[in-house]
């Protein structure tokens, strides 16, 4: 017995070991660089405490960017999670949708160049939106910007966020459905109280996922606006391309590892809020 369970363990080591070897190697290990040089001057190499840490923390540049990063995340990922849940019930409801959900995953193999290209062909100062309203309402400056760049991320991850919820849908009980039915349960509470409940679980994936994808949409905000877009959206992706620019690698190190502690700390938020709910239930 023990040469079995010997042979277990080690089994699932071994299965497990490529991928710890793929995140020591290329997050672990580089993340631990990053954390080692936020307390060393770039130029100089000497040891300078948490210096760097106050010159981010007191960086106009950083805060703004801090806060309007805050406010795309809290704007964009209730949207995005209400809008593709809704859309996936109602595929869920009419089969033949699911027929082309392969199509909804297409803005995401776009080329971001190509996205921004076409909405800046609908959307520009000169563009078809302004030519059909007969206006010149620039939708890339001031607080039009912020609003572009969350419609052009719900757009692209909305398709992702779809399948997701398509198939945490279809885990849901079939047979719990159907004996809520007969038992006189409506649309309505059969949604908030068998299938939201056990959409928990899948509720927080998405929701991680999509935080993530927060942090990646500064090639098309770039592309928008340039490296020096509207304060309203200017964005964390910003202060970090510039200092890189600048070379102030040791300010690019502390402000990663506080947004890494920022962004762990809310993912364990989240966490600790959904296994709360989920122990009421």
């Amino acid at each position: 017995m023990r040469k079995k369970y010997g042979f277990t363990w080690l089994s699932k080591l071994m299965f497990l070991l490529p991928g710890i070897l793929g995140i020591c190697v290329f997050t672990l290990i580089p993340f631990l660089d990053v954390l080692k040089r936020s307390f060393y001057t770039s130029l100089s190499k000497e040891f300078c405490g948490l210096a760097n840490y106050r010159a981010v923390l007191q960086n106009q540049a950083f805060r703004l960017a801090a806060y309007h990063t805050a406010r795309f995340a809290g704007v964009c990922l209730p949207l995005l999670l209400v809008v593709g849940l809704g859309l996936a019930l109602a595929m869920d409801r009419y089969p033949f949708l699911e027929k082309w959900k392969a199509m909804y995953l297409f803005p995401m193999a776009m080329p971001g160049a190509s996205i921004v290209l076409v909405w800046k062909l609908f959307f520009a100062r000169q563009g078809l939106l302004n030519g059909f309203l007969g206006s010149r309402i620039d939708f890339f400056q001031g607080e039009n910007a912020f609003w572009m760049l969350a419609f052009i991320y719900i757009w692209r991850n909305l398709g992702y966020t779809l399948v997701l919820w398509l198939a945490a849908l279809k885990a849901v009980p079939g047979e719990v459905l159907e004996a809520a039915r007969m038992d006189g349960a409506g649309n309505a509470e059969s949604f908030f109280y068998i299938t939201l409940p056990c959409l928990k679980g899948n509720c927080f994936t998405i929701t991680v996922l999509s935080l993530l994808n927060v942090f990646k949409v500064f090639r098309e905000a770039y592309l928008i606006s340039g490296p020096y877009p509207p304060a309203e959206a200017y964005l964390l992706q910003y202060v970090f391309h510039n200092w890189y620019a600048n070379l102030d690698f040791d300010k690019m190190a502390a402000g990663a590892v506080l947004s890494a502690a920022v962004a762990g700390s809310t993912v364990l938020l989240l966490k600790r809020i959904w296994d709360k709910g989920e122990g009421k239930l």
